[in-house]
């Protein structure tokens, strides 16, 4: 029968994917491919119940307890979730749960942020933690209370009148800023780094030794507990206010939905902030907001009837590394980009995705032909994180960083202490064509009408090959183009003559001189007054500017002695283009002689929409706390240069304050 042959066959895959993922925290395949795989035989032993065992992974909830902790059962099981994978599965749940309870659900939905770390029980008698576990296979888990009481975010005391015994749930978690620290730390000592902040937490918790667990970054977030009923509260969202006033952490985005549409628009809520946020969430919890409720449902096999999880497109995936790619950079970087068997990521299809550098693909030991783990967060370019060594059969073979430039056959160089390898012929084509670009983007100066796409066009045509072509441009050579026409060509040259007079500091920022960014573009706009004084700055006339560094200074005195940069810069001239001052010194504009550091995340605007308003009301932009700053706005989660700042004595906004500043109305 091939429904039992396919059934075994699928536990089996499903066994193996789970004890490597919860018990040897080495997983082998992506979290969206494991759901996959499980759906499917969740469907199959629905239609064939006669076909289902004990030994099901559906007859489970999580990996098997490991031998080297000693084994704690928990009072009342610590139940998995099944899950939902669109808004019609939301709407279905709340469909047959109607029909259970033969009444419609008046009281309401408790939504909820799915972390993605590892779930744990912290049992309290009259108020003190006295023991704390994994969740295991969902009746035993695991003794780790020595390596919880190393979190400080987990209260050893609890406020306030609590009852006798308090089982409380909730999940462990590394925020990413702390895996990024923690993945560094274990490449600097030669060690594997962690796929992903799961695996991290899970690996975290797991160290025999609380003190290597000490040192990890690890949260917690409380969700629920064993025994609502011991709470004398009655709803879910009761439950959480009440935890938090007992000490714990719980998470902000929680949020109680009226109906299920309330639902489905929450989750499109958490599903556009999910990459804003500072940790891994995977999905939406989903639960009946009533115990009462609650307790009439009931459970089945495996999961509770009263809640899903309504799961995100998976963020990881495997496939296979085909080739790989060298691209030159705008400053001659050479990167390697793995070319993949195209999979979807994320909601999107991914072909390509990052190698970084020639350090990074040796280090993690990737080999054409891999079967590779590939990640994507947010508008970040997706990446390989590691192969999947076990599925290599011989016939993969090394990458090799190419020894010269793969656009002008220059020889590469790798500078020492640098982990780029780079091109250092400066009238390399790739090199022009990425400079082009970003001449005209919105890093540059903006030139509406002439994007990516275009400007390829354009210079795979030959009619722009440097910037001063940009400025040659005519209606009778554009409008005839394919994609184009009258009023496109019209629009774009008067885009780009509005681009001849640029500010100094955006000028330079467009050129794309190494080491010269906005802020150190606006040192130099306001020290020197115009490229000609710049020009002709000395090393030390520039280091002697505040925040100009020794990279910064080599590296305007080298482009600027360049004579093929000489010629360029003569032929801008001579096209009308002169780039000027910014009127910061207008006293009519908000922002003169304002200085300013933005700190922590911005809540009504992004940080590229705060500069830009600072620019545009007259103000600088610094990116650290020097003596010329006057302000720092300080966002959410403020890091350490808040702290240098009110040292300093300097002007602290708030997001609000710095909003009024500029239009006190």
């Amino acid at each position: 029968m091939e429904a039992a042959k396919r059934i075994e066959q699928l536990k089996k895959l499903l066994n193996e994917f789970a004890h490597r993922y919860y018990v040897l925290d080495e997983p082998i395949v992506s979290d969206g491919e494991y759901d996959r795989l499980f759906q499917e035989l969740t469907t199959l032993e629905d239609a064939y119940p006669a076909l289902v065992t004990d030994d099901s992974p559906t007859r489970r909830v999580g990996g098997a307890p490991l031998d080297k902790f000693e084994q704690v059962e928990h009072r009342i099981p610590m139940l998995s979730l099944e899950n939902a994978f669109s808004d019609e599965d939301l709407e279905q749940f709340s469909e047959k749960l109607q029909r259970f309870l033969n009444q419609p659900i008046a009281t309401g939905f408790s939504a909820e942020p799915k972390l993605d770390g590892l779930a744990v029980e912290l049992v309290y008698r009259r108020g003190s933690f006295v023991t704390g576990s994994t969740r295991g296979d969902g009746v035993t888990g695991e003794n780790i209370s020595a390596q919880l009481k190393t979190i400080h975010s987990i209260p050893l005391k609890l406020i306030g009148n609590v009852p006798y015994l308090l089982e409380v749930r909730g999940e462990v978690f590394m925020e990413k800023h702390g895996f990024d620290r923690l993945n560094r730390s274990q490449l600097a000592k030669s060690l594997q780094p962690f796929a992903n902040p799961r695996n991290a937490a899970a690996g975290s918790l797991r160290q025999l030794d609380p003190a290597v667990t000490a040192e990890r970054p690890l949260r917690f977030f409380a969700y629920g507990i064993s025994d609502p009923e011991s709470s004398n509260r009655g709803s879910q969202t009761e439950l959480l206010q009440y935890l938090k006033r007992c000490g714990f952490p719980v998470c902000p985005y929680n949020s109680f939905c009226a109906d299920i549409s309330e639902v489905v628009t929450h989750y499109q809520t958490l599903a556009g902030l999910r990459h804003n946020l500072p940790y891994d969430i995977d999905g939406m919890v989903v639960k009946i907001d009533e115990f009462v409720l609650q307790d009439r449902l009931g459970v089945k096999a495996r999961a509770p009837r009263w809640a899903i999880a309504r799961k995100f497109p998976a963020t990881q995936a495997t496939t296979t590394l085909l080739d790989v790619d060298f691209q030159v950079g705008r400053t001659g970087a050479i990167t390697p980009v793995a070319l993949l068997d195209p999979v979807i990521l994320d909601g999107a299809t991914v072909s390509r995705a990052t190698l970084h550098n020639q350090d990074e693909f040796q280090r993690k030991d990737l080999q054409i032909g891999d079967t590779v783990l590939v990640q994507r967060a947010g508008d970040v370019i997706p990446e390989v994180v590691k192969p999947i060594r076990e599925k290599r059969n011989g016939s993969e073979t090394p990458i090799i960083m190419p020894s010269r430039c793969p656009a002008c056959e220059s020889e590469l160089v790798r500078p020492e202490n640098e982990a780029v390898t780079r091109c250092i012929n400066l009238q390399c084509p790739a090199q022009q064509l990425r400079g082009l670009i970003h001449y005209c983007s919105k890093a540059g100066l903006d030139i509406e009408g002439l994007g990516k796409k275009y400007i390829e066009q354009l210079y795979e045509l030959g009619l722009i090959k440097t910037i001063p072509d940009i400025y040659t441009l005519t209606r009778e050579i554009l409008a005839h183009l394919d994609g184009w026409g009258d009023k496109s060509a019209d629009n774009v040259l008067a885009a780009v003559s509005q681009a001849k007079e640029p500010p100094l500091s955006t000028f330079l920022a467009a050129l794309g001189i190494r080491y010269i960014g906005e802020v150190n573009a606006t040192l130099l706009e306001d020290h020197f007054g115009s490229l000609a004084n710049l020009a002709g700055a000395t090393m030390e006339e520039l280091l002697d500017i505040d925040g100009i560094g020794d990279q910064a200074a080599q590296s305007l005195i080298k482009y600027f002695n360049d004579p093929e940069i000489v010629i360029m810069l003569e032929k801008l001239g001579a096209t009308g283009v002169v780039s000027g001052i910014a009127e910061r010194g207008d006293s009519k504009l908000p922002l003169s002689d304002v200085v300013i550091v933005f700190t922590g995340s911005l809540i009504q605007l992004s940080r590229d929409e705060a500069k830009k308003l600072v620019k545009e009301n007259g103000g600088h932009i610094a990116s650290s706390i020097t003596k010329k700053v006057t302000h720092i706005v300080a966002g959410e989660k403020a890091g350490s240069k808040l702290r240098k700042a009110q040292e300093a004595g300097k002007t602290i906004l708030t997001e609000e304050a710095f909003l009024h500043m500029i239009n006190p109305v």
